[in-house]
């Protein structure tokens, strides 16, 4: 048997918080929780729900072994009737917790032990990273610099100063190089707290993290004379941008473009050059919004169904591979980018009537020869 010293414990705790730069009460949560399993190990069962309380001024150690007042009892290791709990706690009701046994903790197993010491490892190391996430909440939607540390085949861990980040496959941007060592701009999603312990997610895959490129390259964003009305992007291949002027004579694309192209060139040379970006102006009218989209593709008219949120895309025959685009995707981008689904049409082009004169008025020209010959 191996004696479990709170003295030690207590001091151990303090060294740990200030290591860490952890909050004492966070390492004391830690380190009831692996009390708590260790006796659980030793003495209970895995679906046991078991609790311990570290009295670090007494020295003394508590487990008490909780279980849900429920109607029917489907789990007696963890759920009682409310007649069965009514005999422990009076004012147990449906819904609450009952302590059924408490037990003043000494002395663990040499097995129980080891599991004390991993609980309180891995907490730690949680706890540890919730604490460094926490200084990236007010930066969740900006785009930051970071070095990548490991790829892996399906996410990329990326070193952000103290935290590290992972961009799933999902976030990333199709065919692009990913280089150990090599520094990136990334934009930071959310943090996951879902499955092992908090996560950073980061990308360079969806749309968000092109607007934000936008707005360092475009100064007028930030005071307000154009703005990005919508982004519909697939990584890789293609974006479409949606922009308008909030000035009168203030032109939106050309904005965005800047003079000899420089503005969108910087954007994709961040992006990758085989992506490419389309800039359209933003309309009100959604016919003439959705004929905007359509770029490259000329449309002839759009006819539009309110109701059903849908729109029918009315181009010439050599438009229509234009408008559909490799795979759809001019078509698909152009829908996600107004909210409409889009149906495209192709039209016979209008061949203009040839100028054939009158059958009387030959008549009478043939007429005339015939009378001046004879």
């Amino acid at each position: 048997m191996e004696d479990l010293n709170i003295k030690q414990l207590t001091l151990a705790l303090r060294t740990i918080a200030e290591e860490k730069n952890l909050p004492e009460e966070t390492v004391l949560e830690v380190i009831e929780q692996a009390i708590a399993a260790a006796w659980r190990r030793d003495n209970g069962t895995r679906e046991q729900l078991v609790r311990a309380s570290l009295n670090i001024n007494s020295g003394t150690a508590v487990v008490s072994v909780v279980k849900t007042v429920v109607e029917e009892v489907e789990n007696d290791v963890n759920q009682m009737s409310l007649d069965e709990a009514k005999t422990v706690d009076p004012a147990a009701e449906l819904g609450s917790e009952v302590t059924v046994e408490t037990h003043n903790v000494t002395t663990f197993g040499r097995v129980a032990a080891q599991t004390a010491k991993q609980v309180i490892l891995q907490r730690l190391r949680e706890a540890e990273r919730e604490v460094v996430l926490a200084e990236f909440e007010d930066k969740i939607g900006t785009v930051v610099t970071g070095t990548i540390q490991r790829v892996e085949p399906r996410v990329v861990r990326i070193e952000l100063g103290k935290a590290v980040g992972i961009m799933p496959q999902s976030e990333q941007i199709p065919g692009e190089y990913y280089g150990v060592g090599r520094r990136v701009k990334v934009y930071i999603k959310d943090i996951e707290r879902e499955g092992r312990g908090p996560q950073l997610i980061l990308s360079r895959g969806n749309e968000e993290f092109v607007r934000f490129l936008f707005s360092q390259e475009v100064p007028e964003m930030e005071t307000g004379a154009v703005e990005i009305k919508a982004i519909a992007r697939e990584a890789g291949r293609r974006t479409k941008l949606a922009v308008a002027s909030a000035l009168p004579g203030v032109d939106p694309v050309g904005t965005f473009v800047g003079g000899h192209g420089t503005r969108v060139q910087a954007v994709m040379n961040e992006i990758g050059e085989q992506e490419k970006i389309d800039i359209i102006p933003f309309e009100e009218d959604a016919a003439g919004f959705i004929a905007n989209a359509m770029s490259p593709a000329e449309v002839l008219s759009v006819t539009v169904n309110e109701d059903e949120k849908r729109a029918t895309v009315y181009v010439s025959e050599d438009q229509q591979s234009v408008a559909i685009g490799r795979a759809g995707q001019n078509v698909r981008l152009a829908s996600r980018l107004t909210g409409y689904e889009l149906d495209i049409e192709a039209k016979a082009a209008v061949k203009p009537a040839e100028n054939k004169p009158r059958k009387n008025v030959e008549d009478s020209l043939f007429n005339a020869i015939e009378e001046t010959a004879e």
